[in-house]
């Protein structure tokens, strides 16, 4: 027994060290291998807002930076640490070019989307342990950009979101209430951004005066991608067109792709990535939007 006690000890130890190159904010760090490259994962967990814990699935490049950092995600939230290491490990194509052109990338994950409940959302305001409202998905994401910002091998001035469906929905959502140096919605499910009702052949807000007050918050440069034929076309378009209207640094760009979530290629059966054109076109006018923002 006291051999067993002994070796947990130890081993509780060398788990919460940091791994190399690691924030010491953070030291619950597990370093895990990723195939076919020499640059692993770092896997650990960041404090939210209400102070518990949401993953991140972190890579950087080798030496000291301080680096541009760019976070990937989509969809609904949940899924936890095993959603987050999946991603990084299945979906990883665009990460991997990100790496490979001088970023920190992330795969992140979130709380559960709760329907309905940002619109009757004030702003969160937190003061010591108590909270002004329950905590959303896209606290969330604000709190990992905290973390991100403030870790000693990231340019705090040079972080980047890129977000796909829901996810470039929370992308609209935080950055009405933080800043980043640029960051793509791509497919916005936004319909509750823009608060609109109903399934109206061409979607508009139910409240435009309420939503353009929204938008008149965002201070971020924001690539809206959006998807030939998807039916959600229309409301992707019209998160670029009020963007617009309300004198934000917007652009647009839209590819025919089958596929929803085109821009994150996963693996093959063979376990390599075979990205089409229209997706290995898409990730390289991503480098690019984003080498205008976060390249020094």
């Amino acid at each position: 027994m006291s051999r067993f006690l002994c070796c947990f000890a130890i081993c509780a130890v060398a788990l919460a060290q940091p791994g190399p190159g690691v924030d010491d904010r953070s030291p619950y760090i597990l370093t895990e291998p990723v195939p076919g490259s020499d640059v692993p994962v770092q896997l650990t967990f960041v404090m939210t807002r209400d102070a518990i814990y949401t993953p991140i699935a972190l890579r950087k490049p080798k030496g000291d930076g301080p680096f541009p950092a760019v976070l990937f995600f989509a969809g609904n939230g949940g899924g936890g640490m095993p959603e987050a290491k999946a991603s990084i490990l299945n979906r990883g194509y665009i990460s991997d070019r990100f790496l490979a052109a001088g970023y920190v990338a992330a795969w992140i994950r979130y709380r559960a989307e709760v329907p309905g409940a940002y619109r009757k959302a004030e702003k969160l305001v937190a003061t010591r342990r108590i909270l002004s409202r329950p905590p959303l998905d896209y606290d969330d994401l604000i709190s990992i950009i905290d973390y991100v910002k403030g870790l000693k091998f990231v340019d705090p001035k040079r972080v980047g979101l890129v977000g796909n469906s829901h996810g470039g929905e929370l992308i609209l959502k935080a950055t009405s209430e933080i800043d980043v140096a640029a960051a793509a919605p791509s497919e916005p499910a936004a319909a509750e951004f823009l608060g609109i009702e109903g399934e109206e052949p061409v979607p508009k807000p139910a409240n435009k005066a309420e939503t353009m007050e929204r938008i008149r918050r965002i201070n971020t440069p924001l690539l809206i991608m959006g998807r030939d034929g998807d039916h959600l076309q229309g409301t992707f378009r019209l998160v670029y067109e009020l963007l617009k209207e309300a004198g934000k640094q917007v652009e647009w760009v839209s590819y025919k792709h089958p596929r929803h979530g085109f821009i994150f290629p996963g693996r093959g059966k063979d376990g390599a990535y075979h990205p089409d054109e229209v997706q290995v076109a898409a990730i390289e006018g991503l480098l690019k939007f984003f080498g205008r923002y976060l390249k020094p």
